[in-house]
Formats: C-alpha cells, sequence, structure tokens
C-alpha cells in the first residue's frame, strides 16, 4: 500500500467510449477498474486507467443522477480560463514523447501547443472533454529549491 503521492485524480466526462478510447487506446493507459452505483436508468461510473506508477487517472460518468443535461467538462475553458491553466501532465521520456506524438499525428490529432520551457520539453493535447493533457520531457528537469521557490513566490517579474 502506498502512502505518498497520488492515488487517482479524477475528472467528469461526457462521452464515456470516446475517454475510454483515448486513454485506453491512443495513449495506452489501461482501463482497470469500472464501479457503477445507481438503480436502473439512473447511475454513475466512475472509471479508472493506470498510468503505471501505482497511480491512476479516473472519469465519473453521470446519467440522470442530477447532473445539468450538458455539463461542462473542460476545466480551464468553461472557466473562462486560458486553456492551459489546468491541466494534467504525464512523465515521458524521449521514446514515450516521441511515440505520443506519433500516434497522435498518425490519427490526425495536433497537438494544442509545444512548449519548451528550458527544463523541459511539453506537447500538449486536448482530451475528448475538452481536459488538456500535457506530456513532459524534462531536459534535465529542475533542482528542487525550496528558499528560492519561497523567495519567488511573491516576487514581481523582471
Amino acid at each position: 500500500m502506498r502512502n505518498t503521492g497520488f492515488h487517482h485524480v479524477a475528472f467528469a466526462c461526457r462521452d464515456l467510449d470516446a475517454t475510454v478510447a483515448f486513454y485506453a487506446g491512443l495513449l495506452g493507459f489501461p482501463l482497470v477498474h469500472t464501479e457503477v452505483q445507481g438503480k436502473g436508468e439512473n447511475f454513475m461510473r466512475h472509471i479508472f486507467f493506470d498510468l503505471g506508477d501505482g497511480s491512476s487517472l479516473a472519469f465519473f460518468y453521470l446519467h440522470g443522477i442530477g447532473e445539468p443535461k450538458n455539463y461542462a467538462t473542460a476545466i480551464s475553458t468553461d472557466l473562462g480560463l486560458p486553456v492551459w491553466v489546468n491541466h494534467v501532465a504525464f512523465s515521458a521520456d524521449q521514446a514515450r514523447y516521441d511515440g505520443i506524438k506519433a500516434t497522435m499525428t498518425a490519427q490526425d490529432i495536433l497537438p494544442v501547443m509545444e512548449a519548451d520551457h528550458g527544463w523541459c520539453h511539453s506537447v500538449y493535447y486536448a482530451d475528448p472533454n475538452g481536459i488538456l493533457i500535457e506530456f513532459c520531457l524534462d531536459t534535465p528537469g529542475f533542482t528542487p529549491d525550496q528558499a528560492q521557490a519561497r523567495r519567488l513566490l511573491h516576487a514581481l517579474p523582471g
């Protein structure tokens, strides 16, 4: 049993099959658990994808349990924020980074953006729910520095 890090992070999804096709089919995160609760036509499904490190990415699919008809799932743009604000970032080595880009390109899925942050290279895609996902390739990554992080916490730029 792990006692550090995330167990899972959960979001809402509008289209269960598209979400499974994206995360399991395109990205290769196996669907490892599904829960169904409710009664008859009023239910929720909670699905979990294995991220390969003991943690999971999960989604709730709601049907007839009080959710709005066309509920919003794009966690940044539906709040009026830029798409890049709220996102999920997956670690990637060079092979995974290149493989994701090749897989997505083969499916005619273009990146929302790519960025060189200095300490990492990132490629970003929108999932079927409008949630931005990032594959982050450390180049070489950042060195944790708690003192500098605290100094810059309220500093003004440049």
